[in-house]
């Protein structure tokens, strides 16, 4: 990984436990599961003792272990500042509104890393930068194959060149399907993505554009292939960030790519722009039982275009398995870190805070041209 620093030794330490809001989800056990591997002291939190308790012991917990019971943000927050955790880990999503909440809570000293992907709730963390130099405390966002799959590749591309003129993400995750109830975070993430439309960057400026433009057929290194389409998201943001370049845009293999659909998808934001009908299209939504579904291909794929003015191009690709047990990886490894004191304080994504390389350390393999 790139060059980091150890945090200022004279912040508030806290007390070297990581807490895990929402434990009970599968990216939350997933992460619980390979921090206790790696013998850092593991708190679940979240609004159901029993659960968290069944919850920690499948993931290597003891029985008696401690939980944290809170059922909102602001709640949790609360604990945090009196408590003191060393780093706080949030995968309970709505994370534009839960992220400056608990993340306020752990400056000073303490760190705080989630995984989202939306243009409001990245946005909203890294606009904390200043607060957490200040504090000594560092903030990750977007810590998964969501944002990271897609900014390390960019960020290689890039790395000894020249500012580029022109860059195109794409993020395909295959990932299984658990059996169960999809679950209101997961449903507010895709009424929101809806909602919220198309973005890209023109001139440098970030701008709404039409939900699923773009459309790209892509063929993977392996030979398999998946379409995707235009998206407001993190990697967008990231991309940006990492390259400067601009003209910026991203795709998601999440995106219908089917033209009738496409049509219908500005219209259906719209209308799910309503809060009384997003309300009701999210409680639908989360209440719909799916089907275990094996993941529909044998790997994942972060991708990147990356263009100059001259003409150059270079392509790559980042290949990783099960997109959410890749998310898993990404936040543990770095969780793991920062509880052990390496970071630079402030507010930032994932290769940003870390380093490209933090991606091939969670388990990713780059194929660059």
């Amino acid at each position: 990984m790139t060059e980091t620093s150890k945090t200022d030794a004279t912040a508030d330490k806290g007390n070297g436990e990581v807490w895990i809001v929402g434990a009970t989800g599968r990216v939350g056990r997933g992460v619980t599961a390979r921090l206790a591997a790696r013998g850092l002291t593991v708190v679940p939190v979240g609004r159901s003792r029993e659960r968290m308790l069944a919850a920690g012991t499948d993931a290597g917990l003891a029985g008696n272990a401690k939980v944290i019971v809170a059922d909102s943000a602001e709640q949790i927050a609360h604990e945090i500042a009196q408590k003191r955790p060393r780093v706080v880990v949030n995968t309970m999503g709505a994370f534009a509104a839960t992220a400056p909440v608990i993340a306020r809570a752990c400056m000073p000293g303490g760190h705080y890393v989630d995984q989202a992907n939306d243009v409001a709730a990245v946005q909203g963390l890294l606009a904390l930068h200043d607060e957490a130099v200040e504090a000594g405390s560092t903030l990750v966002t977007g810590a998964g194959f969501g944002v990271l799959a897609t900014e390390a590749v960019v960020a290689k591309l890039c790395e000894g060149r020249p500012t580029p003129h022109r860059v195109r993400v794409d993020a395909v995750a295959s990932v299984a399907i658990e059996a169960g109830v999809l679950g209101a975070a997961l449903a507010a993430s895709i009424v929101d993505a809806l909602t919220a439309g198309g973005r890209r960057y023109e001139n440098g400026q970030l701008i709404a554009s039409r939900l699923g433009a773009d459309p790209q057929q892509l063929i993977f290194p392996d030979g398999e292939s998946a379409k995707s389409a235009g998206a407001s998201s993190g990697e967008l943001l990231a991309a940006y960030a990492v390259s400067r370049a601009p003209f910026v845009t991203a795709t998601s293999a999440l995106v219908p790519t089917a033209p009738l659909i496409r049509a219908l998808l500005p219209p259906l934001g719209r209308l799910l722009s309503v809060p009384a009908l997003r309300r009701l299209a999210v409680d639908r939504l989360g209440r719909t039982t799916v089907k275990a579904t094996p993941r529909p291909r044998k790997h994942s794929w972060g991708h990147a275009v990356v263009e100059w003015a001259d003409g150059t191009r270079h392509e790559g690709w980042l290949r990783a398995g099960d997109g959410m047990d890749f998310t898993a990886d990404v936040t543990a490894t770095l969780t793991e870190l920062l509880a052990r004191g390496v970071g630079k304080p402030g507010a930032w994504t994932p290769a940003a805070a870390l380093g490209a390389d933090l991606a091939t350390t969670a388990g990713g393999t780059f194929v660059l041209d």
